[in-house]
């Protein structure tokens, strides 16, 4: 049986993942009324099978390689880590795939939740077509925002579907570790997961067509390449695959070089594409399947009615940019709504996403670990600026006390005009909680005469500062 209602909002917002979340909470603490559209689990791709399961598998590997770094606890770590209980704290990290404290909290701002598949049918219109049958068509006076997210992105292989490859979602949410697992890609997904896993008992062969972790400064990729294969994972660089099968539960890939590979799984870590092939796009003059371009409140652009927040619009896909878009697109259409201009002299930049450009921070979870905000050395050449790279290995004390033999080594891009940072990588155990600072010099463009005045902590790895900028200084 059929239910078909019509009802009318302020802003729908479709998807109800941490950007969807953070848009309708920004709407509904301005007074409007929201609607949130969800067709699987609310908290979305973050909560369930990427950021909260990937880091929780990663951290027990993390910690146990920094223990090994540390007399009286090195000898005592020998044996491998036991997989069920790392398991097993994965599943608490993701509610056991329930959602139901996320619904709690979607209540409690006092937006409603559809759950089904929306889609557009015409300006400022959704149709919800719920798991019951039940059809409802959604009216925003105001506001529609499309915040469906990115999925994986599988290459075009013959015969790929029947093989039933991992993507990130199985990789996160797997009940064992693979007895032998290919692991193809050589980005974040590829070689966190191939660490994850190498280090739960697989056998991990990474097949990589360049080298790894291509969007950071080559070092960060050679780095973190020497520390899987010390762990035990076969990386093999410059390859492709030419053909997967399946057969009696064991697969069988064949790279461009001829080389046949078995394992019980493959995990294809490739890229990431839109997931706007199935919302109705053709009704707004817009393709299915596409990114949308927006300006930087979010609006697609020839549109005043409709936003494209966090991966769809393809400006920065990681979870904390989406999640500050969305505080600017909610903050955004709170202002149209009211008739309120958007100001760009505003100094807290409340209605424009400016971060997500220049001074987009990210930590790889390996061993060692990989941090960079801002623009690469070849980014900021490309850019046109007269930049000037200083590199420095992390040598300090508090490096050398964080764990015996710490290797690690830093980078600062500086703009020799203005005196800026545009950009920062660090590469090191331990890194990931020290790229905030390099992100407040980036995106504050703090003069690197203030930074000579930040005087770091002794005995930290935040030390690399000091190191950073007397090389800058002194040649």
């Amino acid at each position: 049986m059929t239910q078909s209602d019509s009802l009318t909002y302020d802003v729908v917002v479709i998807g109800a993942g941490p950007v969807g979340e953070n848009v309708a909470d920004r709407t509904r603490a301005a007074g409007l009324s929201t609607a949130i559209v969800e067709s699987e689990l609310v908290g979305g791709e973050c909560s369930y099978w990427a950021c909260m399961p990937s880091k929780a598998l990663l951290r027990p590997v993390l910690a146990r390689a920094d223990a090994r770094r540390l007399p009286g606890l090195a000898q005592s770590l020998q044996e491998p880590l036991d997989p069920r209980p790392v398991l097993s704290r994965r599943d608490e990290f993701t509610s056991h795939w329930k959602d139901d404290g996320q619904v709690q909290w979607v209540e409690g701002i006092g937006a409603d939740l559809y759950r089904g598949q929306g889609r557009l049918a015409g300006p400022r219109t959704v149709e919800v077509a719920g798991p019951d049958g039940t059809r409802r068509t959604l009216t925003a006076r105001h506001a529609v925002a499309v915040c469906t997210g990115s999925a994986a992105a599988l290459p075009p292989l013959p015969g790929l579907a029947e093989v039933r490859p991992w993507t990130s979602r199985e990789a996160t949410s797997a009940e064992r570790a693979p007895g032998r697992l290919i692991v193809v890609g050589g980005g974040v997904v590829a070689v966190e997961m191939a660490t994850a896993w190498q280090a739960l008992g697989s056998r991990v062969t990474m097949l990589v067509r360049g080298g790894l972790l291509g969007r950071m400064e080559p070092f960060a990729g050679e780095l973190v390449a020497e520390g899987l294969a010390e762990a035990g994972v076969d990386i093999r660089t410059g390859v492709s695959v030419e053909s997967v099968t399946r057969e009696n539960g064991t697969v069988l890939a064949v790279t461009d070089t001829g080389d046949r590979l078995e394992a019980d799984e493959i995990l294809f870590a490739t890229g990431r594409s839109p997931r706007t092939g199935d919302i109705g796009l053709d009704t707004v003059g817009l393709k299915p399947g596409s990114w949308l371009p927006v300006d930087d409140s979010l609006r697609v652009e020839g549109s005043d009615w409709l936003y494209a927040v966090g991966d769809v619009n393809h400006r920065a896909l990681l979870t904390h940019q989406g999640k500050y878009q969305a505080r600017i697109a909610g903050a955004a259409i709170a202002a149209r709504a009211s008739g309120v201009p958007i100001l760009e002299s505003d100094p807290w930049g409340a209605h424009a996403a400016t971060a997500d450009h220049d001074a987009v921070p990210q930590v790889v979870f390996t061993d060692p670990e990989a941090a960079s905000v801002g623009l690469t050395l070849a980014e900021a050449e490309q850019a046109g600026h007269r930049v000037r790279a200083v590199d420095v290995p992390i040598a300090v004390a508090g490096s050398s006390l964080y764990g015996d033999g710490y290797k690690g080594r830093a980078r600062m891009v500086v703009d020799l005009e203005d005196e800026i940072v545009r950009g920062v990588t660090f590469v090191g155990p331990g890194v990931g909680e020290m790229i905030h600072s390099a992100t407040i010099a980036v995106a504050g463009r703090v003069p690197i005469s203030r930074l000579w005045h930040a005087v770091p902590a002794y005995p930290t790895i935040s030390e690399v500062w000091l190191r950073l900028l007397e090389t800058y200084r002194d040649n």
